[in-house]
């Protein structure tokens, strides 16, 4: 079964507030490739100290990790948050 982008951003993507955090995303990039904590095809993200999800903005702080580290975090069924520790982090409480 293919994937309707085209109703994907209709009714997710395309919405007042996913554009603001998509756009308050961005901005956390540039800041970043200014001040030279990352670059271009440097397999890092510019990850939020406060996930997004849970109410953050760049005003809590940015922090650069890896990319497979910043999209490890728990989800559900729908790709909401969970939990901001990853598997990795829950095994090493134990």
């Amino acid at each position: 079964m293919n994937r309707n982008y085209k109703k994907e951003y209709e009714k997710y993507q395309g919405t007042e507030e996913q554009k603001k955090k998509r756009a308050q995303r961005n901005a956390a990039r540039r800041k970043a490739m200014r001040e030279g904590r990352v670059s271009k095809g440097d397999g890092k993200d510019v990850a939020h100290k406060k996930a997004m999800d849970k109410g953050g903005k760049n005003s809590d702080g940015t922090r650069v990790e890896s990319a497979s580290r910043n999209r490890s975090f728990l989800r559900d069924s729908k790709g909401n948050l969970v939990s901001e520790t990853s598997k990795k982090e829950r095994t090493r409480k134990a």
